[in-house]
Parts: structure tokens; sequence; C-alpha cells
């Protein structure tokens, strides 16, 4: 079969499509032929060698994909060869099959598009998992997202407004704040033109945010724990990784707590069970229409470095997807 392999570690232009082994199942595991795969910030940094593969992991691009099933491995319940689904992957996205635990599967909603489907996994899971089971947002709270038209970011307003947040986000042009507002944000911050610190203050007659959570990582986190409300949890996903200083006794004063996660090294137990969570408290919003997949690029495959390009530049709306 054909996949995207990395050449080297370096820019965009190292991508090759070229021949590699057709994946075979597994026991538990099942294969799909991909129709399409989401494009995300941590295959840019694998590309350049910043994002090292978790043992055992396949060394190929791309943690989500949707298709349909080819192929069963023993011990598979549930699904069968012809259904069509998304997944959760552990890499081996950007290929034309990839092998996958029957646990990160999701049924492809039959009102989307596989390109459409393609964008979602990825995305609910990091969101789910971090605002839903660790940060516990509750209807009512305040919720700041950072990056609010990102692949992240536009699921996270919408998923916090479906289940009755107040939501603030942050974009970096006039276009994007028109784009978090119109995905359902009560407030976008133009983080370019004033200090988000002071706007979420104001926007909360001084309270602070519930919940948030964060992107951009170290340079934020300063001006995070003075936005946080008391009792507020920041959860950190990625971003500048660099040393930074808490200031544990803003923190304190509002008892308020630092989390820092990733989804990709977790075990496959974890991850079963975050698919498991989605596919029962998230995946009916998108069913019912309350969350909509942001698609703003769809790129070919085989051009695999224009689609990384277009994801470097900043200036999508939602998510780069790549089709088969």
């Amino acid at each position: 079969m054909k996949a995207v392999v990395v050449r080297y570690p370096g820019p965009p232009d190292v991508l090759e499509w070229a021949d590699v082994d057709t994946p075979r199942p597994g026991p538990g595991e099942v294969v799909i032929e991909i129709r399409a795969s989401g494009v995300n910030n941590a295959d840019l940094l694998q590309r350049q060698g910043l994002y090292p593969v978790p043992p055992d992991d396949s060394p190929l691009l791309g943690l989500e994909c949707s298709g349909t099933i080819s192929a069963l491995g023993s011990e598979v319940d549930g699904w069968a060869v012809g259904d069509e689904v998304c997944a959760l992957l552990n890499g081996g996205g950007y290929a034309q099959a990839v092998a996958v635990p029957s646990t990160q599967l999701l049924a492809k909603p039959a009102e989307l598009s596989f390109e459409e489907a393609a964008s979602l996994p990825e995305a609910a899971c990091t969101v789910y998992s971090n605002i839903g089971m660790l940060a516990r947002l509750q209807p009512g709270e305040t919720f700041l997202v950072h990056g609010g038209t990102s692949g992240i970011g536009s699921l996270a307003i919408q998923w916090a407004k479906a289940l009755g947040a107040h939501v603030l986000t942050t974009a970096g042009t006039p276009h994007k704040v028109a784009q978090a507002v119109a995905l359902g944000a009560d407030a976008a911050i133009n983080y370019r033109e004033e200090d988000f610190a002071a706007a979420v203050s104001k926007a909360t007659n001084g309270r602070g945010a519930d919940v948030i959570l964060d992107i951009v990582g170290a340079p934020y986190l300063a001006r995070n724990i003075r936005s946080l409300a008391p009792d507020g949890r920041i959860v950190m996903i990625g971003g500048d990784v660099s040393s930074t200083v808490l200031g544990i006794g803003e923190l304190m004063a509002k008892r308020g707590s630092v989390a820092a996660t990733t989804l990709r090294s977790r075990s496959l137990g974890q991850k079963a069970a975050i698919v498991d969570a989605v596919r029962s408290d998230l995946w009916p919003m998108v069913a019912d229409g309350r969350i909509r997949p942001v698609v703003g690029n769809i790129v070919p495959m085989d051009e695999a470095p224009r689609a990384h390009q277009l994801l470097a530049e900043g200036n999508v709306v939602g998510k780069v997807v790549m089709t088969v």
C-alpha cells in the first residue's frame, strides 16, 4: 500500500508518498481502509523529530482517520467488515490502511462525510478527557479556551456551550474572533489587541474562569493563573513547554490547580476508557447537530507537504483533512 513517510526530520517537503507494508490486524484489532485523515500539530512536531513515537506505536504520522473496516482480528466484538467508522489512532493514519485497536473505534455518524468524521476523534478525545473527565467542567461555569478556531478550540467551544457553560475564547484576528463567536463562544478576545487576562476579568465581573484549556504553554501560565476563578482548574495540553515561573502563592490563594497532559502516550486501557466516554457523552451531540465538525481545508494525501504547510501557517479555521 501507499503511505506518507518522513524521509528524515525536517520541513514539509521531507514527506513522501511511498510504498510500505500493508497492515494486518492483531488480536483485538481491525484494519481500516482509510478514506480521510486529520492533520494535527503533533504530526508537524513528529515530522521535525520533536515528538518521539511511543514504543510499539506506528512510526507513520496520523492520529485519527475515517474509513471502512476491511479486516477483523481475533477477539473483536461488535464490529464487522464494511462498517463505516472513525478512529483515534496510535499512529499510521497517513496511509491507505491502518490497524487500530477496536476499543478506539467510533461509528461514523451517518450525517457526516468521511472528511468531517476524520476531523473529530483526536479533538473529541482531547477535549473530553481534559475538560470533561479531568477538569470536570459543569453547567453554569465559565470556560476559557485559547485558540478558539483551532481544531481543539472549535470543538471545545461547541461542547462546553452544549454542556451549558459560559464560554470565552481567544483568537488572533478579527476574522477568527467572528468565527469563534459563530461557533458559540459568548465572547472572543483578540489577544493581539488586548490583554486576555484583563478581558476575562471584565467579562466575568472580576471573578475569572472556572476552567481554562491552554494550548499555548509557558508564556500564558502567569496570565492564566491571574484569569482563574476561586477553585479554578487550568489544563495545559501543548505549546511552549520551556521552564517558567509558577506563581504558587496566587494559585494557592485561589485554591486553584494546574494539570498538564498528553493523549498519545496514554495506555491502551486509558484510551479505550476515553473513547468509551466520548461515545457515551459527546457523540450524541454530534448526531443531533449540537457539535458540528469544522473542516477548513481538504487536501489529497499524496500532497501531505501542502497540508502541513497550511496548518503551520496558522490561517486555517478548524481542521486540515487529507483524503485518500
